[in-house]
């Protein structure tokens, strides 16, 4: 299914046929509510596609971050970006399962398979990823030593 910018939807089916036949090609333009059944059959939602249109906007990004075991925030309380000098971050919600946490406090437990929803500049977003994955809130670029050093 391809969504185009300007609202409509398509569905486009094919299958290689060996004598390069387009018998077995097929391209549906579908309804608003027709698109929107097959995406939620798909495991789309409407709540990916309103995010999707928030997230053309300059200097917002929306972004998810899936916990894993080693990653640093896992059993932890998500705590206060902001009391780590990550200022203008948002936890938008947890999900977890197949229930979402909204707007979940300073203390809420995350847990791997937790996905963390976060909206701020990109530059924010990053930060928030690298201290949920490393504990530590700058990113730390190898420097190759000069030649021969």
């Amino acid at each position: 299914m391809i969504t185009h910018r300007s609202g409509h939807s398509d569905l486009i089916t094919f299958a290689d046929e060996e004598d390069g036949s387009d018998a077995s090609r097929v391209s549906l333009r579908l309804s608003e509510d027709e698109a929107h059944t097959l995406a939620e059959l798909l495991g789309g939602t409407r709540i990916t596609e309103g995010l999707d249109k928030l997230d053309q906007i300059p200097g917002l990004s929306i972004d998810w971050f899936t916990v894993d075991y080693d990653d640093h925030i896992a059993g932890q309380q998500l705590g206060n970006l902001a009391s780590h000098g990550v200022v203008g971050l948002t936890v938008v919600a947890v999900v977890r399962g197949e229930s979402a946490n909204p707007a979940p406090a300073d203390d809420f437990k995350v847990f791997p398979g937790d996905t963390l929803v976060v909206a701020g500049s990109p530059e924010k977003v990053n930060k928030a990823f690298n201290f949920y994955r490393t504990g530590e809130l700058s990113h730390k670029v190898a420097v190759d030593s000069p030649p021969g050093g």
